[in-house]
């Protein structure tokens, strides 16, 4: 028996067998721990207004500098995981966490806290809690690649249904400082152990490399664009999507406050969006395997527009609840469909980076969605032009999405005759 060192590669193809299925919960367990970097700025959103004396758009900023920390980051980390394996990067943002929340909970002005959320908690910290999970774990399946990658970017929306309520239950009980001590110190006793069981590579066998990076190539080269072309066209899609994306998740437990009906139920819907969002990511898998990544990309953009739509107009408790579960539903299986499309379009050696790009673009478009969202609710007093910005620019992935399946369909169509 040999001992696998973390710098030596694991040879020979190693993907679907057991120790790809237990590497995938360790990922998943990861992705539910450390990325509550990009969910706790949401729920203290009200108190941070309230303490700082800020305005709404104000009081998002921090979490507009935490998603595009964690989209610079997400690149970043993903160059790393494709050089040196995953678990060195999971290292260094498990400690990056334990001091941005330490940082922010001693923070006195609100430049302090916004710049720990956007610096430590998000291009370092849990940067690698998502982008970098995704890619990694792609290389480790073949036949079951989409819902693999499914199930690791559930761990992100496993952070989002069990983080909200915990963190509001103790800014409720010992307020938002202590709490932010509590998340930091959680982060670095549980996630260093985890990390200790990633030290194998992910499996490089040449002749499998070889032959995924020909057929990624051969299917590129069905939509007739460019590598540059085609990322750039999933960049802007990610913004279109995640924009509209934010309105309901950065927003919800504002919104539930300026109805009158208290953010405690903000945070419930919340969760009960993300957990709904579980079963669509992992559901997406399952499609993506059967009918590909922009399939399954267009039928999420659809009915998150439907979503949207509808909280247009129902604003009631009980519609509020419901079309929460709904847009949870319908929209989680997005994000991890840009990953499913770079495995589909990019070389394997690529796939950190490339996947990275993407994710990045989609958390751009949180948050700019998120800033976004604010500013117009500043401007006009209510939500309801923020939802129909949203919808607009859902418009615009359902065009791309619905474009490149069309040009996949025409081509293939083209050849075969």
């Amino acid at each position: 028996m040999t001992h696998e060192s973390a710098a030596t590669p694991v040879s020979g193809d190693e993907t679907e067998t057991p120790y790809a299925w237990r590497r995938l919960a360790v990922c998943v367990l990861l992705g539910m721990v450390g990325g509550v970097g990009m969910w706790s700025a949401i729920v203290t959103l009200p108190a941070i207004e309230t303490d700082f004396g800020l305005t709404r758009a104000g009081a998002s900023f921090p979490y507009t500098l935490t998603m595009i920390g964690v989209a610079c980051g997400g690149v970043l980390m993903g160059w790393m995981v494709d050089r040196f394996g995953l678990m060195v990067p999971v290292l260094v943002s498990t400690v990056a966490l334990a001091l941005g929340y330490g940082i922010a909970g001693l923070s006195t002005q609100v430049w302090q806290f916004a710049l720990a959320h956007g610096a430590l908690i998000g291009m370092i910290g849990s940067a690698t809690m998502f982008g970098p999970l995704m890619a990694d774990i792609s290389q480790w399946f073949t036949r079951n690649r989409g819902i693999a990658v499914a199930i690791c970017a559930a761990g992100n929306y496993l952070a989002g249904t069990i983080w909200p309520p915990v963190v509001q239950h103790f800014i409720e009980a010992v307020g938002w400082r202590m709490t932010h001590f509590g998340i930091g110190a959680f982060c670095l006793v549980t996630m260093i152990p985890l990390a200790l069981l990633l030290r194998r590579q992910a499996p490089r066998h040449a002749a499998v490399a070889g032959a995924a990076a020909a057929d990624a190539t051969q299917a590129r080269a069905s939509l007739g664009l460019s590598a540059r072309s085609l990322q750039i066209l999933l960049c802007i899609s990610g913004i279109g999507c995640c924009v509209a994306m934010s309105m309901p998740q950065v927003h919800i437990v504002a919104y539930c406050g300026e109805l009158g009906y208290g953010v405690a139920r903000g945070a419930e819907m919340l969760s009960l969006m993300l957990g709904f969002g579980i079963i669509s990511r992992i559901a997406s898998g399952f499609v993506a395997d059967r009918i590909g990544g922009v399939a399954t990309l267009l039928i999420g953009a659809l009915l998150q527009g439907l979503a949207l739509f509808l909280y247009m107009l129902f604003d009631g408790l009980t519609s509020l609840y419901v079309i929460s579960a709904l847009f949870g539903l319908f929209q989680g299986g997005i994000v991890p469909s840009y990953a499913i499309i770079v495995r589909e379009y990019f070389a394997p050696n690529e796939a950190g980076v490339r996947v990275g790009i993407a994710v990045m673009a989609t958390l751009f478009g949180m948050a700019l969605g998120g800033w976004m969202s604010g500013r117009i609710f500043d401007f006009t007093g209510s939500y309801a032009a923020a939802f129909a910005n949203g919808l607009a620019f859902n418009l615009v992935t359902v065009s791309i999405s619905a474009w490149l399946l069309l040009r996949t369909r025409r081509t293939g169509t083209l050849a075969t005759a």
